[in-house]
Formats: C-alpha cells, sequence, structure tokens
C-alpha cells in the first residue's frame, strides 16, 4: 500500500486544522501496538488512532473506537501522567519522512510548563510510538528496541532520541535540479527504482505515477533517458511538491472490480481507466480503504472451509468423469464385436477348427478385414464370445452415458458453487451456499436437526443507463429465487454461456422495450460476475424469463432453454450504477 511521504504529509495537513492547539482529553491503548487520543478543539472532538503494527502501521482520524482494556497498560499510563489535558503545541514531519512529531505542552505537579514530543514512526516491521521530553531523551516507547534487536539504533528509556537512518535518500521538498540530475538520473537502474530509492518518503506506487506524468517508462533503465526526458521527470517532482506546499490534496480510493487495490493523496493518471472515487479526508480514505480490505480478508478467511470442500469434490469428480470417460471410449469397440460375432456366423462354416485367424468381407463397408480365433474354442463358440463381449460393452456403454451426464451436471454444479464463493460479500451469503452443500450432500449439518432461521441474503442491485433495474444472483438459491419467484414472463433473463455465473434478471417496464445499451450492460453484469471474470470478452446468453424452465430434481441455480439469442460483453461494469 502507499502509506508514503505524500500520504502522511496530507494527514499532517489535516491533523494541523483539527488536531493542532487542541487539548488531549483521553488516552487508549486497546492494543499492545496501538493509541487512541482523543482530542477537543474548541467544539469539536477527534480520535487520533496511531498504531505501530508490524503488519498495518497507520496514523488517520477515526469515527469509530475499539474497545479498550479494563486495566491500561504502563505506557498509557505513562502518558496519561504527563500529557492528559496536554496542548498540541505543533506536529512536524522531519525531513518528509514516515515520522509525525507531535510537540504537547503540559503542567507538571509544581504548575510549571513542560513540554513533550510523541513521535510515531511508520516504518513497516520497525514502526514504533517513542515518548520523548523537550531533550528528546526518550522516557518509554511503545516497543523496546535493544542492541540485540538492531545494531542501527537503540529506543530504550534514558537514550537519545534519534531519527531512523535515511539510507542516503534527500527530501524530495529541497531536491535541485542539479542534485536530480547527479543523484537520480546517474543511478544505473530502471527509472522508478532511480526515484523511490533517492527519494526520502516516495514509494514505488508515486515513483510510477510520476514516471506516467513525464511520459516516460517507469522500467527504462535512466542511461536511457534524454537530457529532456530527465527534466520532464523533475518537472513532474515538482509539480508534486507544489501540491503539497500548497495543501493541495486529493484524497482517493482507486478501485478495480468494485474492489479497492490503492488509495492515494494526489491523483493517479496511471489509473484513469479504472474508477477512482474522491473522499473529503485522507482519514475518511484509510478508514474505508481497511474497512472494505478487512471485510473482503474476513470473507476469505470465513469462506476457506467452503472453498476446501468444493475444490475437494471438484478434484473427486474431475478424477471421477475421467474415468468414465476412458471407459466409455473403451466402449467404442462394441461394434467391432458384434460384426466379428455376424461374420463368423455366416461365413465361419469353412474355417477349420484350431485356426488363429479367418479373413472375412466386411458386407458393411466392403473391406476385408482379418477376425482374430481363440484356438481353444469351436468356431460358434468364438462368434458367441464376440457377441458377449458386444453385449457387455453396449450395457456398460448405455449406464456410462446417463453417468456421465449426472457427472458433468455435478461437476458444473460444483464450479457454480465455487464462482458464487468468489462474490460473496458477507456471512449470510456464506451461510446460503453452505446449506445449499448441506442439502445436496457435501456436507454434514451441524445443527443436528434443528432447523435454523437464516437471515436472507439480497441479490446485488444495479440500475441501467436508462433507468432499468437489473439484479444478479450472488448464490445458486438466489438464482433460483430471482428467475422463477421474483421475475415476469416478459422480463429478460442473462447468463454466460456453458460456464458457471451468477443469473441477471432486467425488469421490464409497462410497454417498454429494452434499449440496446441496456441490453449490452445486462450482458456485462453477466459476463462480469462468472467465472470468465478474467477473459476479454464472454458470450452471454439472453432471452425472456418465459423462455426458461427447471427440470424435475435439478440442482439449484440449474435452468433449461431453446430459445436465445447471444452477444459478446466484456466483463467490465466499472460504469454501471449499483444501488445498496
Amino acid at each position: 500500500m502507499a502509506f508514503d511521504g505524500v500520504v502522511i504529509s496530507n494527514i499532517l495537513n489535516d491533523l494541523n486544522k483539527s488536531c493542532t492547539d487542541g487539548r488531549i482529553y483521553k488516552i487508549y491503548q486497546p492494543e499492545d501496538d496501538e493509541l487512541l487520543l482523543v482530542i477537543k478543539k474548541e467544539h469539536q472532538t477527534s480520535r487520533l488512532f496511531l498504531s505501530a503494527s508490524a503488519t498495518l502501521p497507520l496514523i488517520y482520524l477515526v469515527s469509530k473506537t475499539k474497545e479498550n482494556p479494563m486495566v491500561a497498560p504502563n505506557f498509557c499510563m505513562l502518558l496519561r501522567k504527563y500529557i492528559s489535558n496536554g496542548r498540541i503545541v505543533s506536529i512536524k514531519q522531519p525531513e518528509f519522512e514516515r515520522i509525525l512529531d507531535f510537540e504537547i505542552e503540559h503542567l507538571n505537579e509544581l504548575g510549571d510548563v513542560c513540554r513533550k514530543h510523541l513521535i510515531v514512526e511508520i516504518m513497516g516491521k520497525h514502526s514504533n510510538i517513542i515518548f520523548c521530553d523537550n531533550e528528546y531523551n526518550i522516557l518509554d516507547s511503545i516497543k523496546h528496541i535493544s542492541l540485540l534487536v538492531s545494531s542501527v539504533r537503540e529506543v530504550l528509556p534514558g537514550r537519545k532520541y534519534q531519527l531512523p537512518p535515511n539510507q542516503g535518500k534527500y527530501n524530495p521538498l529541497t531536491f535541485t535540479l542539479d542534485e536530480w540530475r547527479e543523484k537520480v538520473l546517474s543511478k544505473p537502474v530502471t527509472c522508478q527504482k532511480a526515484i523511490y530509492q533517492t527519494l526520502t518518503g516516495i514509494s514505488p506506487f508515486m515513483a510510477a505515477e510520476l514516471c506516467y506524468e513525464a511520459g516516460v517508462d517507469a522500467d527504462s533503465g535512466t542511461a536511457a533517458l534524454t537530457e529532456e526526458d530527465g527534466d520532464k521527470l523533475y518537472e513532474a517532482l515538482q509539480g508534486l511538491r507544489c501540491r503539497i506546499e500548497k495543501g493541495e490534496y486529493t484524497p482517493l480510493i482507486i478501485y478495480k472490480d468494485k474492489t479497492p487495490i490503492e488509495y492515494s493523496s494526489v491523483p493517479m493518471d496511471s489509473y484513469n481507466e479504472l474508477e477512482c472515487k474522491e473522499f473529503d479526508s485522507i482519514s475518511e480514505v484509510l478508514e474505508t480503504y481497511y474497512a472494505e480490505k478487512n471485510q473482503i480478508t474476513k470473507i476469505r478467511q470465513k469462506s476457506a472451509d467452503l472453498r476446501h470442500i468444493v475444490g475437494t469434490a471438484i478434484d473427486r469428480t474431475s478424477k471421477k468423469l475421467d474415468l468414465q470417460m476412458k471407459q466409455l471410449n473403451d466402449t467404442e469397440k462394441r461394434d467391432k464385436y458384434k460384426i466379428y460375432g455376424e461374420l463368423i456366423n455366416v461365413y465361419g462354416y469353412d474355417v477349420k477348427e484350431g485356426e488363429k485367424q479367418f479373413k472375412a468381407v466386411n458386407y458393411y463397408t466392403d473391406e476385408e478385414i482379418t477376425i482374430p480365433l481363440d484356438t481353444d474354442l469351436s468356431v460358434m463358440e468364438n462368434a458367441q464370445k464376440y457377441f458377449a463381449k458386444y453385449n457387455k460393452l453396449k450395457r456398460t456403454y448405455e449406464a456410462l452415458s446417463e453417468l456421465t451426464l449426472e457427472t458433468k451436471a455435478q461437476l458444473k454444479h460444483l464450479k457454480s458453487v465455487q464462482a458464487a464463493l468468489d462474490i460473496a460479500l458477507n456471512e449470510n451469503d456464506l451461510a446460503e451456499i453452505r446449506q445449499e452443500l448441506v442439502d445436496c450432500g457435501y456436507m454434514k449439518s451441524h445443527n443436528r436437526g434443528r432447523k435454523i432461521r437464516m437471515k436472507k441474503s439480497k441479490p446485488l442491485h444495479y440500475i441501467s443507463s436508462d433507468g432499468f433495474h437489473m439484479y444478479v444472483g450472488k448464490n445458486n438459491f438466489q438464482n433460483d429465487e430471482l428467475t422463477f419467484k421474483f421475475a415476469n414472463t416478459g422480463d429478460w433473463w442473462f447468463h454466460a454461456n456453458d460456464i458457471p455465473g451468477s443469473h441477471v434478471i432486467v425488469k421490464k417496464e409497462q410497454a417498454k422495450e429494452l434499449p440496446d445499451a441496456t441490453f449490452e450492460e445486462a450482458a456485462r453484469l453477466a459476463a462480469y460476475y462468472s467465472s470468465g471474470r478474467t477473459d476479454s470478452k464472454v458470450e452471454i446468453d439472453y432471452t425472456t424469463r418465459g423462455n426458461l424452465k427447471k427440470p424435475s430434481g435439478a440442482k439449484p441455480g440449474f435452468v433449461i432453454y431453446h430459445t436465445n439469442y447471444s452477444i459478446m460483453a466484456v466483463p467490465d461494469i466499472t460504469d454501471i450504477e449499483q444501488i445498496e
């Protein structure tokens, strides 16, 4: 993620407005590596979340608070002792690092005015929250770092606070053109690497954007750049610097297929083909982004057991189908054995006993063929043996023809369940899929006969550019209900051709025909919510609801139809409006 110096500068800009000159009203430590400061300024209350988590270090203003422990940890008690009701004098970002330094004014036991520093370092696994006096002597930190842990610097009570080593990087806000040419353009690496390896607070994500704005290939070597290209890159950096100095931020989240993939504090032209949603503040961006990411992660974790069950069933069913198809292919010899038996009956009267073979003309093709004979059997017994083989293979063929159809249907159903797991959004969606697997015998119910009332999950709801309502089933239960209970005879139905996917229903208004744009948008929904989502184009079948039938005893979500139209659709729905 791009939690770099640019994002930190945006947070600093917001905190200077809402927290500088504010008083620290309450201090909490919800987790071992987290703090929550409640800050009051005039008539406004802000909640500042600070996390030094090794996996997800963050600083931002939150709207929701976590549950706090009954007994405050020692670090929290120390902060309460010194800076509770303290005034935030200033907040700084030293050298454009991923660090914020809060200078806090408070009164000591004697009533004298003192100052302390609360320093938050966002450095990945090396993140920390450090409390210092006015001379930057460390009083304590949320993580103690000794020389045994790090040979670079100690973070322990009594030690002098030092900024983390900058690894030879330079502040992009004070970087000159001459330094740019000397330090960046001379590095024997790609343009993108040269930028983020030289400048503090510039992430690979931001470096790639600077290259895009300058019209330079991020993966090309600096040696391939012309002087003009180098100057254009510097101009792009100057543009970023100008935005930061003026406080002109545009907090946004970048979505791909409705899933958040990145966030930024400035416009990202390199992502102009994707959906970019702007927000009022970077804190709102971070809170929304990680809430949505956590929801996706949470559902992925909760669906892991279902994915395993479905994946195992698909593997077994695929192997079963392969074996059946192999056996079915072996039955193709049955007609040959039948002909052997017939020809022996017709021409075998002059074959001598003990012959290993004899030749005869196949009266079906007028070709001469050689028929092997078992010397231990009489001629007629050889004929009976071939007829017995034929009848056995014929019975096998008839049985396997039905079995392979059943196995193919079973495999198709399992893949549709797998596709439903990919688009599940909440626990209600998973509960319906779990119930489907129980009903179909793929897993056992843990309710021991008790009927549990499930909260019904709702289908996805979109509206076309022409104002027609479009509904997408998220699993096979919803597909059945949408198609056979919700849809009317004249409503339109869309589904990916011959691959697992959702049923899409377009409600037809009375006396209105669907415009071409609505047909195209509904087809795109059907393509996106199918297993062909990653393909460039997907073939979509569509027809009216009245042309659909569900065979008796068919699996959920299965329909048949004999009248339909087809359309090729791109699985991209970024511009289709969704109704919550």
